[in-house]
């Protein structure tokens, strides 16, 4: 008897390759065996070349962590132009199936065929649990607010912020989540990928109200669409 092959998910991040906890998080809710291929936007740039990548404006910023574990602010546009190219190498790896992981809402890019983005899960998820009410966002940069309070907006809803750098500690996650709290939302989602399982269960308890986590809602649909 002939046993099917494992199944290969590719992932890009807007960073740099490699991030073990981020394909370590996928790997755990993908079927048992799959093999995890990730690649980065930013891989084969030196750090002087990736400091060169800032941002020109509030909606220009994307924040991710490289190879290494330094955290950044770059340019989105900067990312947008690289990303074809790591996606086209996840598809001569022979991936069955390719993830984006980043939460920013992009706009289309070559190669972008039957790739999942986490915004669209998250914005899916949210829409189908609150389609009216008020959605809470923790965000990793306060300078993000505006903009992405503007991506999530849809009629009936009303959208409260509140930055929480990947970088804080258990004390700075609880005040964020109750800083957050303060604002009453209905619904909680942690918009962006780095946000880990960890993160969710500091701010959870203060929040009091379910919270989305962007790569347990993204890894629980990829192990539809792998298995």
């Amino acid at each position: 008897m002939i046993r099917p092959m494992a199944p290969t998910l590719g992932v890009v991040t807007i960073g740099q390759a490699p991030r073990d906890d981020i394909a370590a998080l996928f790997a755990a809710h993908a079927p048992a065996g799959t093999r995890v291929i990730l690649r980065g936007a930013l891989d084969g740039l030196s750090d002087a070349e990736v400091d060169r990548l800032q941002p020109e404006n509030g909606g220009d910023t994307l924040y991710t962590r490289l190879r290494g574990g330094r955290d950044v602010k770059i340019s989105k546009k900067a990312v947008i132009t690289r990303s074809p190219a790591a996606l086209d190498r996840l598809r001569g790896d022979g991936c069955d199936v390719l993830v984006y992981a980043c939460t920013g809402e992009f706009p289309p890019m070559p190669g972008d065929e039957n790739v999942l983005f986490p915004s669209r899960v998250l914005n899916g998820l949210a829409t189908g649990l609150l389609p009216r009410g008020r959605l809470g966002l923790l965000i990793p940069l306060a300078e993000q607010g505006e903009k992405l309070a503007s991506k999530w907006a849809r009629p009936g809803l009303d959208v409260v912020v509140e930055a929480l750098a990947l970088s804080a500690g258990q004390d700075e996650a609880a005040a964020a989540a109750h800083r957050l709290a303060a604002k009453k939302p209905d619904l909680v989602a942690m918009d962006c990928m780095s946000y880990t399982p960890l993160t969710k269960e500091q701010v959870k308890p203060a929040l009091g109200v379910p919270a989305l986590l962007a790569i347990t809602a993204t890894g629980r649909v990829l192990r539809e669409l792998l298995e």
